[in-house]
């Protein structure tokens, strides 16, 4: 299901960084593969980025943060970006690349199948959840300053609702059903994961009501979901917190293995 395969210089001895190539809908797509040496069966992670185009690509620190958990790391682009064909629109048919990207973590040899798990960030947060009603074998989901609700998104984010006029076909007040379809807060009926919710309550670009409406929809639909709120953080978290949070979010993770 990889289509190629480059190896890159890895910033950590023990873990194989890559860059691959697989396919989606039929479109050539980039992603990162970060793999932990010699290693027998892992778990794998899924990471889902924020963002679009360049804005909130794919940070190498924080995949291989993640593998060092012990996880085998895949972490998609989106269409488009780097040279990946199609074009992304925002929880549209973009959400494929990310349903891709599962299948082919979930097809490797060093990941154990059964121990998948889903991390979005962002807008990424959208994603994971879309990409869990999908694929209810995911262990887990985690959405870090996730966003829940894109009309909530478009609402708040006045210096996007160009881009989402654009990628999106208009605005939530002219096309409800198209910003809905990119919502996943009314069909959370249809997911089988535990949900993680992080989110900094100062958060500028996300505000922490996207994490209070995913948890009453969470409760909602009865499905087990823990939330963790920090009172004094804003998007980016600061960077000691935030690798204190990662390894308590994996161990969260690794709990649930066995629940």
């Amino acid at each position: 299901m990889i289509i190629s395969q480059t190896s890159l210089k890895s910033p950590h001895s023990a873990i194989e960084l890559s860059e691959i190539t697989y396919c989606s809908q039929e479109l050539r797509v980039k992603a990162y593969l970060a793999i932990p040496r010699n290693q027998n069966k892992l778990p794998g992670l899924l990471y889902l980025r924020g963002g679009i185009k360049r804005v909130g690509m794919v940070r190498i620190e924080r995949i291989i943060q993640w593998a060092s958990e012990g996880m085998v790391v895949m972490a998609p682009f989106y269409r488009g970006n780097f040279g990946g064909e199609g074009r992304e629109d925002f929880c549209g048919e973009d959400r494929q690349d990310a349903i891709s990207a599962y299948d082919v973590l979930e097809s490797l040899d060093t990941v154990d199948r059964h121990s998948i798990h889903i991390v979005g960030f962002s807008r990424g947060g959208a994603m994971a959840l879309l990409t869990g009603m999908e694929r209810t074998n995911a262990k887990t989901i985690t959405c870090w300053n996730g966003v829940s609700d894109m009309k909530l998104t478009y609402e708040e984010r006045v210096d996007l609702r160009r881009m989402m006029k654009r990628v999106v076909g208009g605005t939530p007040t002219k096309y409800p059903e198209r910003y809905e379809w990119r919502t996943p807060l009314g069909k959370l009926k249809q997911l089988q994961s535990p949900v993680l919710i992080i989110h900094g309550m100062l958060d500028e670009h996300v505000s922490v009501e996207h994490a209070f409406r995913l948890k009453k929809s969470c409760d909602r639909f009865k499905k087990q979901a823990d939330m963790w709120l920090y009172p004094t953080f804003k998007h980016q978290f600061p960077y000691e917190a935030q690798k204190k949070i990662l390894t308590n979010a994996a161990q969260w993770m690794r709990r649930a293995i066995h629940d």
